[in-house]
């Protein structure tokens, strides 16, 4: 495929969202694919960030708010704005919720560990000790989880392996970072969380960005352009696109592939689970 001078202007365009058919696209997709079980509820863990919540508003509205729990899941660390924006979203939106303080689960896993972890070692224990406290909840409640990942995070790996990125629904991971934004207005997601810098509050003063070493909006349109459109990455940087960025992003996609799917079962019969025996093919037959 050529390269194109106007490459980040069809970026900018393809990431254009019509907000509320998105939102009716993505509460159908919620109702049908949690009802296909039976089920009528949902948890979400909500951090007082802006991809959980829009997960819980498009819950809420899905299923109704009676019929959604938000857990709240603070660490001893965590920044107290990030329960305030939290509980803001959770009484505009009026679901249930509940508030599960992880510190002394975490703190206890960290002593009984052999030496002294890095930051992202801790990062990952908090985020699979959530990850258990939610789906504790989601039997408590009867709902399934509703993830909270969006694409931008799932091509690049920015997020912990049964941690963050388990869910039983995943309602806006095909929506960039920046879609998600876009969303969050139309949703009416409160303004303090709209406009905070991104963070997954894992530690004291940790900024997504600062952490990744790129802002989103650059990287979004990088990543529509190789992942959507399939552009190689020699077209982006003879388009203008930062050598360098588009590099890293090439990587990491390629470096995570293992966390956007299920383990792979080594074949041995007629009919594998994961390749050959799939819902909703074989279901009820």
């Amino acid at each position: 495929m050529p390269a194109d001078p106007s490459l980040r202007a069809r970026a900018q365009a393809g990431l254009q969202l019509d907000a509320g058919l998105v939102c009716r696209v993505l509460e159908a997709f919620i109702r049908d694919e949690i009802g296909k079980f039976g089920i009528q509820r949902a948890v979400v863990a909500v951090s007082g960030g802006i991809d959980s919540a829009v997960s819980c508003a498009l819950a809420a509205r899905a299923l109704g708010p009676a019929q959604v729990r938000a857990v709240l899941l603070p660490y001893r660390t965590s920044n107290p704005a990030s329960r305030a924006d939290a509980e803001t979203l959770v009484e505009r939106l009026g679901v249930s919720s509940v508030v599960i303080d992880i510190s002394a689960a975490v703190d206890g896993l960290l002593r009984e560990l052999d030496d002294d972890p890095s930051p992202l070692r801790r990062g990952n224990v908090m985020a699979r000790a959530r990850m258990m406290a939610l789906y504790d909840q989601s039997e408590a409640f009867g709902g399934l989880v509703v993830g909270t990942s969006n694409k931008t995070e799932l091509l690049l790996g920015y997020g912990t392996q049964f941690g963050d990125m388990a869910s039983a629904v995943n309602p806006i991971g095909d929506l960039y970072k920046t879609q998600v934004q876009a969303l969050a207005e139309a949703l009416d997601v409160p303004c303090a969380i709209r406009e905070k810098a991104p963070s997954a509050d894992l530690w004291a003063g940790q900024s997504d960005e600062e952490e990744l070493g790129f802002g989103y909006a650059p990287a979004d349109q990088a990543l529509y352009l190789l992942i959507d459109e399939m552009y190689r990455p020699a077209d982006l940087t003879a388009a203008g696109f930062d050598a360098a960025l588009v590099c890293d992003l090439q990587r990491r996609v390629v470096r995570s592939q293992f966390k956007r799917r299920l383990p792979v079962i080594a074949k041995l019969s007629n009919r594998t689970i994961d390749r050959d025996f799939r819902y909703p093919r074989d279901w009820g037959r």
